[in-house]
């Protein structure tokens, strides 16, 4: 090393980046990035832009879909608990979700990490968890970015966004216009509250004052347990059934909810009917309901409620998609009115 490139480190170390941090953190990330190789991936991390070569064999018409997201405030939960490894499955399964709610299966994914302070061993942390997401999606972790932000976040605080790139043959895509009246809405399972709702959640239980080792009985486990199990990725689950084309549409509940996110897979003109009895609720959000005095509706237009994604199929398919899903059950049917979702 030159004395002017050591003389540029010592004096950006001084401004609150240590370049040198950033080296380490990038040696500790590696044998995680590792983990998520598949056929595709032309070299390993480093370069200043990551290659993929897509195997485009019985591929008609391939078509590209991307997904960007974030994991919002669950962040601020992790930071609180001390427990960085899991958040980045989150950062992954926010944007796989939505990627193959398409019909698209994942190819890569890449990461931006911003942190107050780069502690290589912290960093190491958050992105084997983004490993871990991407080996539970099948696709690889091709790239990211790792970015001090002295002055501007603390030292202590770091933020994540992903970005995840599938593909698809055109005539394979998701589209509202299989859709029909009748049409059965089958719910995949949620693994917990997943990555939305949670500036409400950390104000109903207050967790900048503690409480996230509080034991709750009706959950088995701690607060901070319980908020912090990483989302479920579909990804690998739904693969079989996308290439057999027995579903008509995804819908991935995020934010919104069920009343913003299940008419994104119905065309104009139809409407979804969701039967209450019928959703097997987890008792976090009870808890989350009765802490904080929240209303069914905003429940329903917050959370997930225990259902991660939900797909349309044709009735005569519901059985064969059922088997398929040992865990999916019904939760309504879609009907010829546009009264949007009614939960009855």
């Amino acid at each position: 090393m030159s004395d002017n490139t050591q003389n540029h480190t010592a004096s950006y170390a001084a401004a609150g980046v240590d370049v040198t941090a950033g080296y380490r953190a990038v040696e500790l990330m590696k044998k995680h990035v590792e983990r998520t190789k598949i056929p595709g991936v032309l070299e390993g991390i480093g370069g200043f832009g990551g290659l993929f070569a897509p195997a485009l064999s019985g591929v008609k018409e391939p078509v590209l879909v991307s997904g960007t997201d974030g994991v919002g405030t669950k962040i601020r939960v992790a930071q609180l608990a001390g427990i960085h490894d899991r958040v980045g499955i989150d950062l992954v399964a926010m944007c796989a979700n939505d990627v193959v709610c398409a019909g698209a299966r994942p190819l890569f994914f890449l990461d931006y990490i911003a942190v107050g302070k780069n502690i290589p061993e912290k960093v190491a942390q958050i992105v084997a968890g983004v490993a871990e997401g991407c080996v539970r999606a099948g696709c690889a972790l091709l790239g990211g970015e790792t970015a001090e932000h002295p002055g501007t976040m603390q030292p202590e605080d770091y933020d994540l966004a992903g970005f995840c790139v599938g593909i698809v043959d055109k005539g394979d895509i998701l589209t509202t216009a299989r859709v029909k009246a009748g049409d059965v809405i089958i719910a995949l399972p949620s693994s917990g509250l997943h990555s939305n709702g949670f500036s409400l959640v950390r104000k109903v239980f207050d967790v900048e004052k503690g409480g996230l080792d509080i034991f709750y009985p009706e959950l088995g486990k701690t607060l901070g347990e319980e908020l912090l199990i990483p989302t479920r990725i579909y990804t690998q689950t739904l693969a079989p059934l996308l290439a057999e084309k027995k579903i008509h549409t995804l819908a991935h509940i995020t934010g919104g909810g069920f009343y913003e996110n299940i008419p994104r897979a119905l065309p104009d003109g139809l409407g979804a009917v969701i039967e209450r009895a019928a959703l097997r609720v987890p008792p976090i959000f009870d808890l989350i309901a009765k802490a904080g005095n929240i209303p069914e509706q905003d429940m329903f237009g917050t959370f997930n409620m225990g259902v991660g994604i939900c797909a349309t199929v044709d009735k005569a398919d519901t059985d064969a998609v059922l088997t398929a899903l040992p865990d999916a059950y019904i939760i309504g049917d879609v009907r010829s009115d546009d009264a949007g979702v009614v939960i009855r």
